[in-house]
């Protein structure tokens, strides 16, 4: 038994003074990008320089406009590609570089060195502030803690005055999520004080769920708690910096949007120590499927994934939202219906709104193909089947043939798993096309007679392989054809159901016609499927492999 007494509960917020819960967000966030810092110390073979700067180069594409590079005070790979940034002048001039180091005067003097020669930088400074590293890791006192951070602070302030150009300081009171929010308020602006933060000088207060500890909504109140105690709102820039321990990062940073915060660090992918960062393409996506400019440009995911796993050396889940194989497939046979009809009426109502069915946004906006949408398996049902049919091949089966040739495909799932597209039309083929026994369509003349509907057709087909011609009249040549094979051949059989439809457009155009007969003696009824360029002929192919399909039985 798990034994669930160990564990104590993380005390709460009381917040009743809360308004997040009645608000929406209206728009993106200032997106700060960490892959190149906090995901790369996740990865089991961290980049390379050069690796690096491809990813750099990636992340300026899509539109980052902050991108933490690293710890170049700690590490010379880091420190190099720093480097490297600047000597190439790879860093565009609306992009700003953030750097990452402790409060400690050798680390930070090696972080200046590193950002000669950039216009404008964040220097990222931090010092855990929870109760438990005060007490376990650090033994000190929240005065001891807060001048850590006070001194960090000056020492950043000096080496500012003989920097040649813009710095800004991002200060982390890093564990906030298990720091009391009085002492976490109090840390912080003693840190603004010593910057001399104002509206002309602002400064970003990361707060940081460096481990998740408590459902999404505790954070959205510490996060509001935070921005309504701030003696001077308008100085700071409340930045968030969620993890995802517990599975709810990025419900955790949605909430802190409507509780106030005006920036998010993450990642792509959500990769990142331990479960990882919050995953920053998710929550934007989030934001574009409500019709939110997310501020990126993300209309390729295709070709972020490659970049990420070539560098990374990590997989994208298939079930990932939006990114993930698989996500904008369904195996299920209701959800496949559902998806066929939601794309029908979409494209009827021609209103520009994107409104189907399991799909919330359209794959196509995110570089996405439409063909992987439906996938059939043994779980599929008729709308699944059908929807292939129509999306891959142009047939647009009646209503009434969808579970007839489901349950062929059906068959097949369950011996294989899951069935192909090509598959299934091989074996409409098979079992509609090709049928050619005991009749089979060899030829037809076809002459309207003069002043009436009616028409004679001269038809040529075999009966057990011994090739017979008709003449005959009818009223149309698929009522002539059906007069012959009844009075001639005692066929037995009533027409039910009739429809045809354009395959293809231009000058070698196809039409498909589909029949459903009924079987007199046996009651047994069933579809047949004709292809031509002439209607007429297709509408008597379709008899005849309705005809055999029903004398095969």
């Amino acid at each position: 038994m798990l034994n669930y007494s160990k564990y104590k509960r993380v005390p709460v917020l009381n917040f009743p003074e809360r308004t997040w819960p009645e608000k929406q967000i209206e728009k993106a966030p200032v997106w700060c990008s960490v892959d190149l810092r906090d995901g790369n110390q996740a990865l089991i073979e961290p980049m390379v320089v050069e690796e690096k700067i491809e990813f750099f180069k990636m992340l300026v594409k899509l539109g980052f406009k902050e991108i933490e590079i690293g710890f170049p005070s700690a590490s010379q790979i880091e420190y190099d590609f720093l480097r490297e940034l600047v000597d190439r002048k790879l860093i565009p001039d609306d992009v700003t570089i953030q750097v990452l180091t402790q409060c400690r005067k050798h680390l930070i003097d090696k972080t200046f060195e590193s950002i000669q020669g950039i216009k404008k930088a964040i220097v990222h400074i931090y010092n855990s502030t929870s109760v438990l590293q005060r007490d376990v890791v650090f033994n000190m006192s929240k005065d001891e803690i807060k001048q850590i951070a006070i001194d960090g602070t000056n020492m950043v302030k000096e080496y500012t005055k003989n920097f040649d150009g813009e710095i800004v300081l991002e200060y982390s009171p890093e564990s906030f999520t298990g720091t009391e929010v009085e002492y976490a308020l109090e840390v912080c602006e003693a840190v603004a004080d010593t910057w001399g933060a104002s509206k002309d000088n602002k400064i970003i207060i990361n707060l940081p769920a460096t481990v998740e500890m408590t459902t999404p909504n505790v954070y959205a109140d510490q996060i509001e708690w935070m921005c309504t105690h701030f003696k001077d709102r308008e100085r700071i820039i409340v930045s968030v910096h969620p993890h995802n321990d517990r599975g709810t990062g990025v419900a955790a940073t949605e909430l802190s949007l409507l509780a106030g915060a005006d920036r998010v660090e993450g990642t792509l992918f959500g990769n990142g120590e331990r479960t990882g960062n919050v995953d920053i393409l998710n929550i934007a996506y989030n934001m574009f499927s409500q019709g939110i400019n997310p501020m990126l440009n993300l209309e390729n995911i295709n070709e972020i994934i490659e970049l990420y796993e070539r560098c990374c050396k990590m997989k994208v889940g298939m079930r990932h939202p939006y990114a993930g194989k698989l996500v904008f497939t369904a195996f299920s046979g209701s959800h496949q219906d559902a998806i066929n009809k939601g794309m029908r009426a979409m494209h009827e109502r021609n209103d520009g709104i994107w409104e189907v069915p399991y799909l919330p946004i359209d794959p196509s906006d995110l570089g996405r193909e439409y063909e992987p949408i439906v996938r059939i398996n043994s779980q599929s049902g008729k709308g699944g089947v059908a929807f292939v049919m129509e999306t891959y091949f142009g047939y647009m089966l009646p209503k009434g043939m969808h579970r007839e040739f489901a349950d062929v495909i059906q068959k097949i799932a369950e011996v294989q798993g899951e069935v192909a597209p090509d598959t299934i039309m091989e074996k409409f083929n098979e079992e509609y096309i090709d049928i050619k026994s005991p009749y089979e369509y060899v030829k037809c003349h076809i002459k309207e007679l003069d002043e009436s509907d009616d028409s004679e057709i001269e038809l040529t087909f075999k009966y057990n392989g011994e090739e017979v011609t008709c003449v005959e009249n009818g009223n149309g040549p698929l009522d002539a054809v059906h007069k012959i094979m009844e009075d001639k051949y005692d066929a037995g059989v009533k027409v039910l159901d009739y429809t045809e439809h354009t395959l293809s457009t231009g000058s070698h155009a196809s039409a498909a016609a589909y029949i459903k007969l009924l079987d007199k003696e046996s009651g047994d009824t069933t579809y047949g499927v004709g292809v031509s360029a002439s209607i007429a002929k297709a509408s008597i192919k379709a008899f005849f492999s309705a005809l055999d399909r029903l004398k095969n039985r």
